[in-house]
């Protein structure tokens, strides 16, 4: 019985040294998670965000939902997560220096319906019906910005959108 809390403790110690990104902080998703995983993991700084919104053309349904998001490291968008066939396209670029400090929206009836983006300059960046449950993510380190989004998809639109957070650092300085 001992070797084996001997052998768990060394387990626990060796994974405890393993380094995440300095001030690493994650904001769990918010929604019902079905559908498939997705993250927007990419090297670089995040420097712009397309959303799709369903409605489209002005109809009225009695559900609203986020279809589809992108975002941009540096030039480079990342794949769509979810889809824009249906959805009216939102797009925010940043300035130099500029960054996410905030996501926040809401949830309902198992997709989400808004999105908010925050920056550190104050701008923000909102696209989606304000019905459902709220959700607000932000960093828990100062210096930090949103590095990559992660959560669910059903391939029609995001069920469940959760936030990772970062101090950023330029490899060419």
């Amino acid at each position: 019985m001992l070797h084996h809390f001997v052998v768990l403790s060394a387990l626990c110690t060796m994974s405890m040294t393993m380094p995440l990104p300095e001030f690493y902080s994650y904001s769990p998703a918010a929604g019902d998670g079905s559908g498939t995983e997705f993250s927007t993991a990419h090297e670089g700084r995040i420097t712009g965000v397309r959303v799709y919104e369903y409605p489209s053309n002005g109809y009225y349904y009695s559900y609203n939902y986020i279809n589809g998001i992108q975002l941009r490291y540096e030039s480079n968008w990342t794949e769509l997560v979810g889809m824009k066939s249906y959805g009216n396209e939102r797009q925010m670029t940043l300035f130099d220096n500029e960054h996410f400090v905030q996501v926040s929206g809401k949830y309902y009836s198992g997709y989400v319906s808004e999105l908010m983006f925050v920056t550190n300059e104050g701008r923000s960046f909102k696209v989606g019906q304000p019905s459902g449950l709220s959700f607000n993510f932000y960093p828990t380190h100062d210096g930090s910005e949103l590095r990559f989004i992660s959560g669910r998809q059903n391939g029609f639109a995001l069920t469940s959108i959760g936030a990772h957070w970062a101090v950023y650092y330029n490899s060419t300085s």
